[in-house]
């Protein structure tokens, strides 16, 4: 079967091993069902969503891509209000500096979510953390969790709700955690096999192409091997951006929806908010550059 026929892939998606709302077998199937051509499970500084996949079995002939999204600060001199992720892509799930530095980052997550009930129960909000841990299915517990028991309890209208007035940035409740620098993020991924990618850089909240274009090639003086190109908050004037951006400093291009289920009800797989299309050569490009020949495509 000639798999580009298909018309969306979608590489970044996030299953219930993190914030996301669908299990590793979920996502497969609904993937299947949407006829993607191929997909990787990005879960937040978690290598868990792209093993139980991997377990669970890859339905032919969905392509699959072994997935992080690691949180990261910025280069020095560089200022990002919004969020700073880099993505790795064919990582090799048992090496063992990757999984050292998630379980770093992972326990940065778990003291961090204490100190965030707190803030809200001074706030007059009764949350404890035994009743996030209930809402839970599974994997890391974050403010998405947190955020979904304030709307369960009405104190909230909405997850958005309850970032925009207390989870999100500079907000009453925010606790800021602990992130690795962005060299070292780089350097984990390719160590692991796999290629780093900028996430959502239109997150990144820089408005000034010039100092994004200076953030890229610092970047790439860094290591870093491709641009998150696609992306459902991204117009069309954005794609070119960023494509151009990608193609002028040799980098990769890659797209996904940051599909979290539930969690972002309107963000649909493999289409983001209904007009998301991104080409299977995306994936096939990943594979043919990706640093360790060990199998870790599906």
């Amino acid at each position: 079967m000639d798999y580009k026929k298909y018309v969306n892939i979608d590489l970044h998606i996030h299953s219930s091993a993190s914030d996301g709302t669908l299990s590793s077998s979920e996502i497969l199937i609904q993937a299947r069902k949407q006829n993607l051509g191929a997909i990787a499970i990005t879960d937040h500084d978690s290598i868990e969503g792209s093993r139980k996949a991997i377990c669970a079995g890859i339905p032919p002939p969905l392509k699959f891509l072994t997935g992080v999204e690691i949180s990261a600060t910025p280069p020095p001199d560089f200022f990002c209000s919004g969020s700073f992720h880099i993505l790795g892509y064919g990582i090799k799930l048992n090496d063992p500096v990757l999984n050292q530095t998630l379980e770093m980052l992972q326990k940065a997550r778990r003291n961090r979510n204490p100190q965030i009930l707190n803030r809200l129960n001074h706030l007059g909000m009764t949350l404890s953390l035994k009743e996030v841990e209930n809402e839970v299915r599974e994997g890391l517990i974050g403010r998405p969790h947190i955020a979904c028991l304030m709307v369960k309890k009405g104190f909230v209208k909405s997850i958005d709700d309850a970032f925009d007035r207390y989870l999100g940035k500079d907000k009453p409740a925010y606790v800021n955690k602990f992130r690795i620098d962005c060299e070292r993020a780089i350097e984990t991924i390719a160590k692991a096999g796999g290629i780093s990618v900028l996430a959502h850089p239109l997150l990144l909240n820089i408005e000034q192409y010039e100092i994004m274009e200076d953030l890229i090639v610092t970047l790439k003086s860094m290591g870093l091997d491709g641009l998150e190109v696609y992306y459902p908050n991204h117009t069309p004037e954005h794609i070119n951006h960023y494509a151009a951006l990608a193609r002028r400093h040799d980098l990769l291009m890659t797209g996904g929806t940051d599909f979290h289920g539930l969690l972002k009800p309107d963000i649909q797989m493999g289409s983001g908010k209904g007009n998301l299309n991104i080409p299977f050569e995306l994936y096939e490009r990943i594979v043919e550059n990706t640093k360790n020949e060990t199998n870790r495509f599906f």
